[in-house]
C-alpha cells in the first residue's frame, strides 16, 4: 500500500513538472514574440513623443481626441462597415483607418466576394476581427515589416510632472508592448480591442501613439523634412493633424508631402513626397486647391493606388470612396463606365451614396463643367474631388441628392 502511494506521489510530481516545463516553455516563446516596457520617469520618451505631436512638452490632446475610439456602427445595417466618426482633428485618423476596414472587408477576407453586401452583412465579432486585422496591417507597415509596438494605458503613473512636461495623467501611465511577429501583433489587439474602440477609452490617441512608436522616433525624423517639423497643428483650440500622419497610416511613412518622391522646395530645400503606391489612395479637393501650386497637388502614386479606395480630403472634411471592383486601376476600360461609392462620415448619412462615373467625352458635358466655376455657380464637392482623378467625368448620384 506504501509503495502505490509513493508512485501515486512520484507521479504527481513529475506531472507538476512538466506543467511547470511546458508554462516556462511558453514563456519564452512569447517573449521572442513580445516585449513591454513603462515609460519611466527617466525616460526621455515622452517628451520626445510631445515634441513629435505638438512641438513642445507643454500642450495636451483636447477633449474631442480623448472622447474620438474606433467603434461600429450597428452589425448588419446599411453601415455595418462604417466607423462612427465625431468631429475635429481625429477624424483624419478615423476616417484613414476606415479605408482599410473596406480593404480588409471586401478583398482581403478569404472565401468573400467582393460586393457591396460583404460590406453591411457582417456581424459584431467579424467587425472586431476587422479592425484589430486594420489596425496590426498599419503599426506593421510603419515598423517596417519588422516590428509593432502597441500603446496601453495602466493605473499607475510612471512619469511625474516637471516645468517644462504638463501632466495630462494618460500619457504618464503608458505601457509599451513590442512584437516582433505580425500574427502576435493582430491577437493582442483583438484580445485588448476594448482599449481602442471602448467609450472614453482614448482610443485614437493610444493608436496614434502606438503608429509613433512603431515608425520610431528616429524614423520619423527622417521621414520629416524643413516643411513639417511636428505631426499636429493647432486649430481652433484642438489640433488638426499634418499630412505627414496621413500619410503615416496610408503608406508606412510620415512624409509630409502628397506629390511623387523628392522636390526642391521654394528655397531650393529638399522636400519628401511618396515613395511608392499604397493599397490605400487619396485625393484632395478645395476652392483654393488650383492656386496652391504644384506642390500640393496630389501625385500619381496615391491617386493611383493599388485597390480602388480612396481617403478623400475636401476642403478639410475627410471621407472614404470605394469601388468593389478590384480590378478598376488595371485596366483602363473598366475606367469608362463605373460605380462608385462615397462614405462622409456625417451623422446624417444613413446609408453610402452609391454613384455611377462616365469618363466618356461629350461636348455638351464639357461645356457644363466650363460653365461650374462662374461666380455663384453651386457644385457639389464630392464630383470635383473625384474630377481631380478622371478629369472628363460626369457624375450621376442615382436618385441621392448630391453632398455640399
Amino acid at each position: 500500500m506504501a509503495m502505490e502511494v509513493s508512485d501515486q506521489e512520484q507521479s504527481s510530481q513529475e506531472l507538476d513538472l512538466e506543467e511547470i516545463t511546458r508554462k516556462i516553455s511558453f514563456l519564452d516563446k512569447w517573449r521572442e514574440i513580445f516585449s513591454y516596457h513603462r515609460l519611466g520617469s527617466n525616460n526621455p520618451a515622452p517628451q520626445k513623443l510631445r515634441e513629435s505631436l505638438f512641438g513642445n512638452t507643454v500642450c495636451v490632446f483636447s477633449q474631442e481626441w480623448k472622447k474620438a475610439c474606433f467603434r461600429f456602427h450597428d452589425p448588419f445595417s446599411d453601415l455595418a462597415f462604417a466607423l462612427e466618426v465625431g468631429k475635429g482633428g481625429a477624424r483624419s485618423i478615423q476616417m484613414a483607418v476606415q479605408g482599410f476596414i473596406i480593404k480588409y472587408l471586401l478583398f482581403t477576407r478569404e472565401g468573400k466576394d467582393c460586393n457591396f453586401h460583404c460590406l453591411v452583412a457582417i456581424s459584431k465579432q467579424e467587425q472586431e476581427r476587422a479592425l484589430a486585422a486594420v489596425l496590426a496591417d498599419i503599426l506593421w507597415a510603419a515598423g517596417e515589416a519588422q516590428k509593432a509596438t502597441l500603446c496601453l494605458v495602466t493605473e499607475e503613473t510612471y512619469v511625474t510632472s516637471t516645468p517644462d512636461h504638463s501632466r495630462d495623467d494618460f500619457m504618464e501611465r503608458l505601457q509599451l508592448f513590442e512584437f516582433l511577429k505580425k500574427e502576435a501583433t493582430e491577437k493582442f489587439i483583438y484580445d485588448h480591442l476594448q482599449c481602442f474602440k471602448g467609450e472614453a477609452s482614448h482610443g485614437v490617441i493610444l493608436f496614434l501613439y502606438s503608429l509613433i512608436f512603431s515608425r520610431t522616433l528616429e524614423r520619423l525624423q527622417n521621414d520629416l523634412d524643413v516643411s513639417t517639423s511636428h505631426l499636429l497643428q493647432p486649430n481652433a483650440g484642438g489640433f488638426l493633424c499634418r499630412q505627414a500622419v496621413v500619410n503615416m497610416i496610408l503608406t508606412g511613412r510620415a512624409s509630409p508631402n502628397v506629390f511623387n518622391g523628392c522636390q526642391n522646395g521654394k528655397s531650393q530645400e529638399l522636400l519628401h513626397g511618396v515613395l511608392a503606391r499604397s493599397d490605400i489612395g487619396y485625393l484632395q479637393w478645395g476652392r483654393n486647391t488650383s492656386q496652391d501650386g504644384s506642390l500640393s497637388q496630389v501625385g500619381s502614386m496615391l491617386r493611383t493606388p493599388k485597390l480602388p479606395i480612396w481617403l478623400c480630403n475636401i476642403s478639410g472634411n475627410y471621407s472614404v470612396l470605394f469601388s468593389t471592383n478590384r480590378q478598376l486601376l488595371s485596366d483602363w476600360k473598366m475606367e469608362r463606365l463605373f460605380d462608385l461609392y462615397f462614405y462622409s462620415g456625417q451623422p446624417s448619412q444613413k446609408k453610402p451614396a452609391h454613384l455611377t462615373i462616365d469618363t466618356h467625352s461629350h461636348h455638351w458635358e464639357r461645356h457644363q463643367r466650363d460653365d461650374e466655376h462662374r461666380p455663384g455657380r453651386w457644385f457639389s464637392p464630392v464630383e470635383m474631388v473625384i474630377r481631380t482623378k478622371w478629369r472628363e467625368a460626369t457624375i450621376n448620384w442615382n436618385g441621392t441628392v448630391p453632398f455640399f
